[in-house]
């Protein structure tokens, strides 16, 4: 049996606790993340905000979104945290779904979606051109660096636990791990 595939009115029609993604024609919903996610997301977001979003302390030239719906191609994705260069994208339109593919995002991942962000999301990425994608799982305490080379990412770097790190594209910063996971138990 052929599926018909998923439209946005399936997505519009998910209950407000649950995220809604569209990969490959396949509607993908997941519920709202648990603390160590969203805690992991808004620690690195701040993190990120000040010295490239604002430019205090650091380089500036990107605007930074939590949470945006990508409409790229076919798929409707929701990564965790998005950034354009300005030189590339000065301003953002005022819409629901951006049809702009970020020049950098970040995947936190959970153990309900790292499969359909590792496996079936990042060829999405790739497919839009998007240079570069972290993965971060706060669970096991680790950043995953990718840089598209080609029709693919390669693993630039993996980072644990509590290094400080210098990341691509944000070298500028050292990007204290520890600081993304401090909060939450172990």
């Amino acid at each position: 049996m052929t599926r018909k595939p998923a439209t946005y009115a399936d997505l519009e029609a998910l209950p407000p606790n649950q995220v809604g993604e569209i990969v490959a024609g396949e509607l993908h919903a997941s519920p709202r993340p648990a603390v160590p996610h969203g805690s992991a997301a808004f620690q690195l977001g701040g993190e990120l905000h000040n010295p490239f979003g604002r430019g205090k302390g650091g380089p500036g030239g990107w605007i930074l979104v939590f949470e945006p719906e990508l409409h790229l191609g076919p798929d409707v994705l929701v990564p965790d945290i998005a950034g354009w260069r300005r030189e590339r994208t000065p301003k953002l339109p005022r819409v629901v779904g951006l049809k702009i593919a970020p020049d950098w995002l970040c995947e936190v991942l959970s153990p309900s979606t790292a499969r359909l962000d590792r496996i079936r999301k990042l060829p999405a990425y790739a497919r839009e051109g998007v240079k570069h994608v972290w993965l971060v799982d706060p669970l096991a305490r680790t950043l995953e660096v990718f840089r598209l080379e080609g029709p693919h990412y390669a693993l630039v770097a993996a980072h644990e636990d509590e290094e400080v790190v210098r990341a691509e594209p944000f070298e500028a910063l050292a990007l204290e791990l520890r600081v993304l996971w401090e909060d939450v138990e172990e």
